[in-house]
C-alpha cells in the first residue's frame, strides 16, 4: 500500500496511480516487496519541527525517512517531504518542480532498498540510480 498525504500545504500534483505502480516496480527491481509506504508532503516549517523534534537535526532538509520495518524483504517506511524544499532545490538545480518532487520520491525508497549518500562515491551512485528510476517514470 502507498498512500500520499497533505499536512500544512495543498496536495502536489502528482498522477497517483502511476506514481504508485512506479515506486513499485522500483522497490520489486531491487528485490523488495512494498509493505506500506506513507508520504507526507509538508512546509519547510513543519519538516524542521519533524527534523528537530524526531531526529535531533537543526536544519532544513527535503525528505526525512523513517524506516517501520525492512523484515522478509517487505518495506514499510514514512516519508515526509518538504515542498518549499523541493521547489528551492529544483530552481538551484535548474530542474522542473515536478521532477525534483519525483527524485525526492524515489530518493526515499532507494536509502531503503540499500543505496546511501554519505560519500561522494555514494552520492554518485545514489543520483545514477535516481536518474535511471526518472528514466522509468518519464518515458
Amino acid at each position: 500500500m502507498i498512500k500520499f498525504h497533505a499536512i500544512d500545504i495543498e496536495m502536489p500534483l502528482l498522477v497517483v496511480d502511476k506514481v504508485r505502480d512506479w515506486i513499485l516496480g522500483v522497490v520489486e527491481g531491487e528485490g523488495y516487496r512494498v509493505g506500506e509506504l506513507h508520504y507526507y508532503f509538508c512546509s519547510d516549517d513543519t519538516l524542521l519541527a519533524i527534523n528537530r523534534d524526531r531526529l535531533g537535526h537543526d536544519f532544513y532538509t527535503d525528505i526525512v525517512t523513517f524506516p517501520l520495518s525492512l523484515e522478509g524483504g517487505v518495506i514499510s517506511s514514512e516519508f515526509c517531504i518538504s515542498v518549499d524544499r523541493v521547489a528551492d532545490n529544483a530552481v538551484v538545480l535548474g530542474r522542473t518542480f515536478e521532477e525534483e518532487l519525483h527524485r525526492v520520491i524515489i530518493h526515499g525508497v532507494l536509502h531503503l532498498v540499500g543505496f546511501d549518500d554519505l560519500t561522494d562515491e555514494d552520492r554518485k551512485k545514489m543520483r545514477s540510480q535516481e536518474d535511471k528510476c526518472l528514466k522509468i517514470l518519464f518515458k
